[in-house]
């Protein structure tokens, strides 16, 4: 099995990162009363623009390509990008936040049960301890309170966000090589913003736009910079990284590093917008990250095992991760 590059993991950061940032964006966008459906929609239609120069670029004489990966894009797109956010603001609509991001960061537990069964070998030790800390540490780093009230319908609507996460990961681990992940990622969104248009003329995600300034790390501003950043840098950047990552690290990995951007979300939100994090939400960063390493440490082992003894292994439910 070929050693799986460290450098997946710091593009796995980048791709946590990029996501982010997106609250502090969208949330400027809310404030002066766009609604969530025009959020996603810009964001996902935007950014499907401005990917669809460079993939035709890289599908040039490839035409083939796409033809033959049509239905892993649009499932990619409907599921792994319009329906997860459409799942999402819905149980935001609903719940805080904070429990909505739980409930959707529950994906990479779901992963790891998931893999068990297709496997039907218990996740090692190692692996199970880092599922338990890291959801501690979003426990934490989310802040809940003890009045929180949880919505019967908010909580179905946070776990589908949570199932569609998983076929995001899945999904980009397993493209083949002929599907370059700038390919997969506008693909996605073209299938995906085309759900988006589709669900915003039904009225299932109602569309409105205001365009007046904003304000972004204390200063006004037009409302073109929250929506370019959510765009270029939320959207673009990240699911290509996002991606990549997947590839490099396998869906396990690569969902567990994804927790972060809970961490990188407190962040922005203390940059962007002065909401400072508490002592208690950087304690559940660190045991976040904590529950990474201990993941990626199991993944390493697994790695060198396979390599002293390739005859006496498993049946393999993780691509085999390009250089």
């Amino acid at each position: 099995m070929a050693q799986r590059p460290p450098s997946g993991i710091w593009v796995a950061l980048l791709s946590a990162a990029t996501f982010g940032v997106s609250g502090p964006f969208a949330k400027s966008l809310l404030e002066i009363g766009w609604s969530p459906g025009a959020a996603v929609g810009v964001r996902i239609g935007g950014a499907a623009l401005v990917l669809l120069v460079p993939v035709l670029v890289a599908l040039r004489g490839r035409w083939s390509t796409l033809r033959g990966n049509a239905l892993t894009l649009t499932i990619y797109g409907v599921t792994a990008i319009a329906l997860c956010q459409l799942f999402y603001f819905n149980a935001v609509a609903r719940m805080s936040v904070g429990v909505s991001l739980l409930l959707e960061y529950l994906a990479p537990v779901l992963l790891v049960g998931w893999l068990w069964i297709r496997s039907r070998r218990a996740p090692h030790r190692l692996t199970a301890l880092g599922s338990v800390v890291a959801v501690l540490g979003l426990l934490l780093v989310l802040d809940l309170g003890a009045e929180e009230r949880l919505d019967p319908v908010g909580v179905l609507f946070g776990l589908a966000a949570a199932v569609c996460l998983v076929v995001f990961f899945l999904m980009s681990a397993r493209v083949q090589d002929s599907l370059p992940p700038l390919v997969m990622a506008g693909g996605g969104m073209v299938a995906g913003a085309l759900t988006i248009l589709v669900l915003g003329l039904t009225g299932l995600m109602p569309f409105r736009f205001v365009f007046t300034d904003v304000v972004l790390a204390g200063w006004e501003t037009s409302w073109l910079v929250p929506v370019a950043g959510l765009v270029l840098i939320s959207t673009v950047a990240a699911y290509v990284a996002g991606i990549v990552a997947a590839q490099r690290l396998g869906s396990k990995v690569a969902s567990f590093a994804a927790l972060t951007e809970v961490v990188f979300a407190v962040l922005a939100a203390w940059l962007i917008l002065g909401e400072l994090p508490g002592l208690i939400q950087l304690a559940g960063g660190a045991l976040i990250v904590a529950g990474v390493v201990c993941v990626r440490v199991d993944e390493l082992r697994a790695a060198g095992r396979a390599a002293r003894d390739p005859l006496n292994q498993p049946n393999v439910v993780e691509p085999v991760p390009r250089a």
